[in-house]
Formats: C-alpha cells, structure tokens, sequence
C-alpha cells in the first residue's frame, strides 16, 4: 500500500447504547480512529422501496490496519455518516478493504 495513494481522511466511530433527555434508547457514536484511506470505488444506485425511489451511495476505502473494525461502526467522510457493510483484510495485518454504505431518501 503507497502512502501516496492516501489521499482522503476518514473518522471510524462505534456506536454506544444511550439514552437522551427524553429517557428514549439512542445510539451514541464515539471516534476511535481517524485515518487516511484511498478511495478505491464509489457508486450510486437508485432503488425502488415501500417508501418509494431511494438512492443508494456506495464507497469502498482502503486503509492501513486498525483493529477490532466491524460491521456495526461507521465512517465518517466529507461530512457524511456511512455504514459499514463489509470489513476485508489485505495480508496479514497490512490493510483492510471497507465497503460503506449511505442511503439517502427522496426529499431529503
């Protein structure tokens, strides 16, 4: 992995269970990590849903090892919240692939 290739910066938070003022369960996100990372693809598709026509935004950024990544933390790029989906190490504790996910509905 070239270090010339790390262009963006992504923040890696997980989520916590809380409660707000309200005394409603709510999840509390918590940076852990800030990193550089190569976006390697980025695609939109659009789907059609019960709630009708949703876009769907897809990134997949490649990253030096960080541990304990899953599938319930989010990234965090250019402003935006996105889920990760799918976590896939390259070598043995060398980097890792995050394919994240955002969706973004109709008039929003």
């Amino acid at each position: 992995m070239k270090a010339g290739r790390l262009t963006e910066t992504i923040q890696m938070e997980r989520g916590d269970a809380g409660i707000n003022d309200y005394g409603t369960p709510t999840t509390v996100w918590q940076r852990y990590a800030t990193v550089r990372a190569e976006r390697i693809d980025q695609t939109t598709e659009e789907f059609m849903r019960a709630g009708g026509a949703s876009d769907e935004e897809t990134v997949v950024f490649r990253i030096r090892h960080v541990e304990g990544v899953g599938n319930a933390d989010r990234v965090l790029w250019k402003g935006e919240a996105f889920n990760i989906q799918q976590v896939t190490p390259i070598g043995r504790r060398q980097g890792q692939d995050l394919r994240c996910t955002r969706l973004s509905h109709e008039g929003d």
